[in-house]
């Protein structure tokens, strides 16, 4: 494959899930600011956001981490493709199964007693979801993945609007919205991706079941690690903050929760890119090394850039909320360089994925956890709530050196690690003073054009590839 045909074929894939998932997350930008107003407070707020972490606690639990098997292994050639979507179905439900023996300790988490059922509902529809949609991507089925993130997409609001708005049914209406959309697009891409047509009791495989969890078990602690890492936060702010500066934990939680608006823009980021670049890493054999550390260089640059605009931005975009979610600013700047860090992550995951070296990223992220568990319950001593992000950021930073450290065997990435350190200096220089300089915006707006101005020749040449792509689209649908 040629160096022009490898690169247009990542810019167009990112460009095909970038147009996928842009709604929806065009409504996430925009159901954050709804929900500090649909629902009562930050208490309520707090709450929905526990309950959503424990879903996202228990998704990798349940479905064993099958979802990655299914794209790597149906990405292979040699692999009957109806073999490895009922491999996956039927891991899903027999872990499915599995969370059902275990409903009385389940309840033992807290505040799931009071949704349990919900919570058993929003997992098994988002493992179905995600296995239909990890099918069809591996069949290369893109185009049916941007139609899906639409219509989700549209589902998803207009069920926010009836259970919150006209049926005003708080946490309970917020996790009824999530299960009732991951239903409806499990169904959808169920029939119109084809996937009935590769549902087969017979073509199940035990030996293909055994290589398949062999390659996607060792992502459960991975995945669990990552979740300690990102989510973690809440419950630990939730068990040691209960009045602090006349707050209740839960109110500390919705805060923080809302903190996280922002660094989505950098996570969206990521997300668009990753699901394209997975793609790539795994079918361009030719000259790696090179292709990796090219695209690395641009995707790190832009990264860099969006952080630095990011921050910039937190204290002003926080008028959007409700005015006593305002003070949610302040989780804003290490939680955009914790994002930062994970869109590296899984830059540096996908060589794992290549080589189905799948337990280097375990090991990687249980370091981080591991980290992350220490220094939440120091930092949060120390400095209240908002030590949780900085906790974040270094446990990710550390998987990041790990992983940057551990690939090495496997593929040469050059990372260019003094342009690194000068962009991540500049970046903390920017964040102390947004907290302890009264007249912040001059010199964060200084730091930021200089960021941005250190990362312009990759952002630019990124730029005009995708301007590229667009112009030669549109020139080839008017011919």
């Amino acid at each position: 494959m040629s160096d022009n045909k490898k690169y247009s074929m990542l810019v167009s894939n990112t460009l095909l899930f970038a147009i996928s998932n842009f709604s929806s997350k065009l409504v996430s930008l925009f159901i954050q600011p709804y929900l500090t107003y649909a629902l009562e407070s930050p208490d309520v707020m707090g709450v929905i956001k526990l309950m959503q972490s424990v879903t996202n606690l228990l998704i990798p639990v349940v479905s064993l981490g099958v979802s990655y098997a299914v794209i790597r292994f149906g990405l292979d050639k040699t692999k009957d493709k109806s073999s490895v979507f009922m491999n996956g179905l039927a891991t899903i439900l027999a872990g499915f199964a599995l969370m059902v023996l275990f409903w009385p300790l389940v309840r033992m988490i807290p505040n799931a007693a009071s949704y349990l059922v919900l919570l058993y509902l929003c997992v098994l529809a988002s493992c179905l979801r995600t296995l239909c949609t990890q099918f069809i991507r591996a069949r290369m089925c893109n185009r049916l993945v941007a139609v899906d993130g639409v219509l989700t997409t549209l589902t998803l609001l207009g069920f926010y609007f009836l259970y919150l708005s006209v049926f005003n049914m708080g946490a309970t209406g917020y996790l009824l919205a999530l299960f009732c959309s991951d239903i409806c697009s499990a169904a959808f891409v169920f029939l119109a991706g084809g996937c009935r047509h590769y549902f087969n009791l017979r073509k199940f495989s035990l030996s293909l079941w055994k290589e398949m969890l062999r390659y996607c078990v060792p992502m459960i602690p991975a995945s669990i690690s990552f979740w300690i890492i990102n989510a973690s936060d809440q419950f630990y702010v939730q068990a040691m903050c209960g009045g602090y500066e006349g707050r209740s934990s839960e109110a500390w939680v919705g805060l923080l929760s809302t903190g996280y608006y922002l660094p989505q823009i950098i996570t969206f980021v990521g997300q668009f890119f990753y699901e394209a670049w997975q793609l790539s890493a795994v079918t361009v054999e030719e000259d790696r090394e090179a292709f990796f550390s090219k695209v690395f260089r641009v995707y790190a640059s832009v990264l860099f850039c969006c952080a630095a605009g990011i921050i910039w931005l937190c204290q002003p975009m926080m008028h959007l909320f409700r005015a006593d979610y305002y003070d949610a600013w302040q989780f804003v700047p290490f939680l955009v360089l914790a994002s930062m860090c994970t869109c590296l992550n899984n830059f540096l995951n996908s060589v794992y994925v290549v080589y189905k070296k799948s337990s280097g990223s375990l090991y990687t992220m249980l370091a981080g956890a591991l980290l992350n568990l220490v220094l939440n319950y120091l930092f949060i001593l120390w400095m209240g709530p908002v030590g949780a992000t900085s906790a974040s950021f270094l446990s990710l930073l550390l998987v990041f050196l790990l992983r940057a450290y551990s690939t090495r065997g496997l593929l040469y990435i050059d990372f260019h690690p003094k342009w690194m350190i000068v962009n991540l200096g500049l970046i903390l220089v920017e964040i102390w003073v947004l907290f302890y300089v009264e007249n912040w915006v001059a010199p964060v707006t200084i730091l930021t054009m200089v960021v941005c101005g250190l990362n312009f020749r990759e952002v630019y040449s990124m730029a005009q590839k995708l301007l590229g792509m667009v112009a030669g689209r549109l020139h080839h649908k008017k011919a």
